[in-house]
Protein backbone atom coordinates (compact mmCIF):
# COMPACT_ATOMS: atom_id res chain seq x y z
CA UNK A 1 0.00 0.00 0.00
CA UNK A 2 1.32 3.47 -0.79
CA UNK A 3 1.59 6.20 1.78
CA UNK A 4 -0.65 9.23 1.36
CA UNK A 5 1.32 12.37 0.60
CA UNK A 6 0.91 15.02 3.23
CA UNK A 7 0.10 18.52 2.12
CA UNK A 8 2.63 21.16 3.13
CA UNK A 9 2.68 21.82 6.87
CA UNK A 10 0.08 19.18 7.68
CA UNK A 11 0.21 15.98 9.69
CA UNK A 12 -1.20 12.92 7.94
CA UNK A 13 -2.73 10.05 9.91
CA UNK A 14 -1.35 6.66 8.95
CA UNK A 15 -2.57 3.31 10.29
CA UNK A 16 -0.08 0.87 11.81
CA UNK A 17 -0.78 -1.53 8.95
CA UNK A 18 -0.09 1.11 6.30
CA UNK A 19 3.19 2.00 7.99
CA UNK A 20 4.24 -1.64 8.32
CA UNK A 21 3.48 -2.27 4.62
CA UNK A 22 5.03 0.93 3.28
CA UNK A 23 7.90 0.19 0.87
CA UNK A 24 9.79 3.34 1.93
CA UNK A 25 8.65 3.67 5.51
CA UNK A 26 9.44 6.94 7.28
CA UNK A 27 11.63 7.02 10.37
CA UNK A 28 9.43 5.98 13.30
CA UNK A 29 9.78 8.02 16.49
CA UNK A 30 8.20 6.55 19.63
CA UNK A 31 7.33 9.45 21.96
CA UNK A 32 6.45 7.30 24.98
CA UNK A 33 8.66 7.31 28.08
CA UNK A 34 11.84 5.28 28.07
CA UNK A 35 10.24 2.71 30.37
CA UNK A 36 7.21 2.32 28.09
CA UNK A 37 9.53 1.97 25.10
CA UNK A 38 11.54 -0.77 26.79
CA UNK A 39 8.38 -2.83 27.39
CA UNK A 40 8.11 -3.27 23.61
CA UNK A 41 8.18 -1.02 20.57
CA UNK A 42 7.75 -1.23 16.82
CA UNK A 43 10.72 -2.65 14.93
CA UNK A 44 13.25 0.07 14.21
CA UNK A 45 11.49 2.77 16.24
CA UNK A 46 13.67 5.41 17.87
CA UNK A 47 12.69 6.60 21.33
CA UNK A 48 12.35 10.31 22.05
CA UNK A 49 9.86 11.03 24.84
CA UNK A 50 7.29 13.76 24.27
CA UNK A 51 8.59 15.97 27.14
CA UNK A 52 12.16 15.75 25.83
CA UNK A 53 11.02 16.47 22.27
CA UNK A 54 8.96 19.48 23.37
CA UNK A 55 11.80 20.89 25.48
CA UNK A 56 14.32 20.30 22.69
CA UNK A 57 12.18 21.93 20.03
CA UNK A 58 11.29 24.74 22.38
CA UNK A 59 13.82 26.18 24.76
CA UNK A 60 16.92 24.01 24.51
CA UNK A 61 18.04 22.10 21.43
CA UNK A 62 20.71 20.37 23.52
CA UNK A 63 17.94 18.28 25.09
CA UNK A 64 17.56 16.43 21.78
CA UNK A 65 19.67 13.34 21.06
CA UNK A 66 22.33 13.64 18.35
CA UNK A 67 20.50 11.29 15.96
CA UNK A 68 17.49 13.64 16.03
CA UNK A 69 19.52 16.84 15.68
CA UNK A 70 21.15 15.34 12.58
CA UNK A 71 17.82 14.65 10.84
CA UNK A 72 17.20 16.81 7.79
CA UNK A 73 13.80 18.52 7.89
CA UNK A 74 12.80 16.82 4.63
CA UNK A 75 13.29 13.38 6.25
CA UNK A 76 9.84 11.73 6.43
CA UNK A 77 9.01 10.87 10.04
CA UNK A 78 6.14 9.05 11.72
CA UNK A 79 5.25 9.44 15.38
CA UNK A 80 3.71 6.81 17.66
CA UNK A 81 2.75 6.66 21.34
CA UNK A 82 0.59 4.30 23.39
CA UNK A 83 -2.94 5.30 22.32
CA UNK A 84 -2.43 8.20 19.85
CA UNK A 85 -2.94 10.93 22.44
CA UNK A 86 0.69 12.12 22.68
CA UNK A 87 1.73 11.45 19.10
CA UNK A 88 -0.48 14.16 17.50
CA UNK A 89 1.07 16.73 19.86
CA UNK A 90 4.56 15.62 18.83
CA UNK A 91 3.64 15.49 15.14
CA UNK A 92 2.25 19.03 15.18
CA UNK A 93 5.38 20.31 16.95
CA UNK A 94 7.56 18.63 14.33
CA UNK A 95 5.62 20.40 11.57
CA UNK A 96 5.91 23.73 13.42
CA UNK A 97 9.66 23.22 13.71
CA UNK A 98 10.02 22.74 9.95
CA UNK A 99 9.66 19.02 9.23
CA UNK A 100 7.88 18.72 5.90
CA UNK A 101 6.58 15.11 5.91
CA UNK A 102 5.08 14.03 9.23
CA UNK A 103 2.76 11.11 9.91
CA UNK A 104 0.79 10.29 13.06
CA UNK A 105 0.28 6.57 13.68
CA UNK A 106 -3.38 6.08 14.53
CA UNK A 107 -4.27 3.88 17.49
CA UNK A 108 -0.71 3.93 18.85
CA UNK A 109 1.07 0.87 20.17
CA UNK A 110 -2.20 -0.51 21.55
CA UNK A 111 -3.49 -0.81 17.97
CA UNK A 112 -0.06 -1.96 16.72
CA UNK A 113 -0.14 -4.90 19.14
CA UNK A 114 -3.83 -5.64 18.53
CA UNK A 115 -3.02 -6.06 14.83
CA UNK A 116 -0.21 -8.49 15.68
CA UNK A 117 2.50 -6.36 14.10
CA UNK A 118 6.08 -7.09 15.13
CA UNK A 119 7.62 -5.49 18.20
CA UNK A 120 11.00 -5.71 19.86
CA UNK A 121 12.27 -5.06 23.35
CA UNK A 122 15.98 -4.74 22.71
CA UNK A 123 17.24 -1.29 21.85
CA UNK A 124 18.75 1.63 23.61
CA UNK A 125 16.73 4.50 24.94
CA UNK A 126 18.12 7.86 23.97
Amino acid sequence: MTQPSPSPLAVVDLSPTDLAQAPNAPLLIDVRSGLEYLTGHALGAQNLSLPRLLLGLGIWRGFLPQWFRALPHDQPVAVVCLTAHRSPIAANQLVKSGFTTVYNITGGMVEWRRLGLKTETKAQVS
